[in-house]
């Protein structure tokens, strides 16, 4: 955590929770991309991606050296996530259960579309 000499005028907790609104003010995945891609510095957007991409594997059990072969991310990374995804606030198993649904949906509505 970044240490500071000066007191910000904005409070830690009110920043956070303005930076959440930002969040979910977005309107799409494109409008989120760009966002992300103007906060952050592409390293630390390789990171998130890095710490997305292993959740599906290790919802679905796939060994961590496994997932290591298949996303090149670091043993130490994966095991961090798998920290968060079993003791952590519960963010990312509602992230990504709202994704499979959200791509559950998509599928049904392509499907109907053909038929």
């Amino acid at each position: 955590m970044k240490r500071r000499s000066l007191d910000p005028e904005t409070p830690a907790e009110s920043a956070e929770l303005s930076l959440c609104e930002a969040l979910l003010s977005l309107k799409n995945a494109e409008e989120m991309s760009a966002f992300l891609h103007d906060l952050c510095t592409p390293a630390e957007l390789e990171v998130l991606i890095d710490r997305w991409r292993v959740v599906p594997y290790l919802l679905d059990g796939v060994a961590y050296r496994e997932i290591h072969e298949r996303t090149a991310v670091s043993i130490t990374t994966i095991g961090r996530v798998a920290r968060f995804l079993n003791q952590g606030n519960g963010g990312y198993l509602a992230a990504a259960a709202r994704a499979a649904r959200r791509r559950a949906a998509g599928k049904a509505a392509s499907k109907k579309a053909k038929a």
